[in-house]
């Protein structure tokens, strides 16, 4: 894929929560789970990273289940909590514009549910992956603790960060045109 803008950096996903309520996060969860407040802002930009990615790409995610953990889904309902920011956020903020709902289903249940065979499984991954590196960059080590597939992917399988990269790069993503935010 041959990118032509620049990537939605990490400086530009906090500041979609602006810095009182980003901090304000990482305080209730640093402060809730033990965790170093490093470790809880990373959580908080992967979520944001999460929700950046349903709302740039409503169709080709439509119905996917994006597999991140718990921790990532309980920052997600936190902020859901802070009703008018949250709206704020979803459709006013994000590229989108619309509200985002929330739908807890562990990836167990997930499974069990809807029996995505290893192709299917593989195919939803391909249509999110390539979209995660194309707006934020490729995963990093700090990333894997917080998506289930790319870690997966990296310690199951033996993928390297690179190879998952790359994974569904050649298909060339449906990109809307909807104003984009840094």
């Amino acid at each position: 894929m041959k990118r032509d803008r620049p990537r939605v950096t990490e400086a530009a996903l906090k500041a979609l929560l602006g810095d009182a309520l980003f901090s304000g996060v990482v305080r209730h969860f640093a402060q809730t789970t033990g965790e170093e407040p490093a470790h809880v802002e990373r959580q908080v930009v992967e979520c944001l990273r999460y929700l950046y990615l349903i709302s740039r790409y409503p169709e080709p995610l439509a119905g996917l289940f994006l597999p991140v953990e718990q921790a990532i889904d309980e920052i997600w309902h936190y902020l859901i909590l802070q009703t008018r920011e949250y709206r704020e956020l979803c459709e006013e903020r994000l590229p989108g514009r619309f509200f985002i709902h929330h739908r807890s289903l562990p990836y167990e249940d997930y499974q069990a549910t809807q029996q995505p065979g290893r192709e299917q499984a593989l195919e939803e991954a391909l249509r999110w992956l390539p979209l995660y590196s194309e707006e934020f960059g490729p995963f990093d080590e700090g990333a894997l603790p917080h998506w289930t597939m790319v870690r997966f992917l990296h310690q199951h399988l033996g993928l390297s960060l690179d190879a998952i990269a790359a994974l569904g790069a050649d298909d060339e993503p449906a990109r809307p045109d909807a104003e984009r935010v840094r």
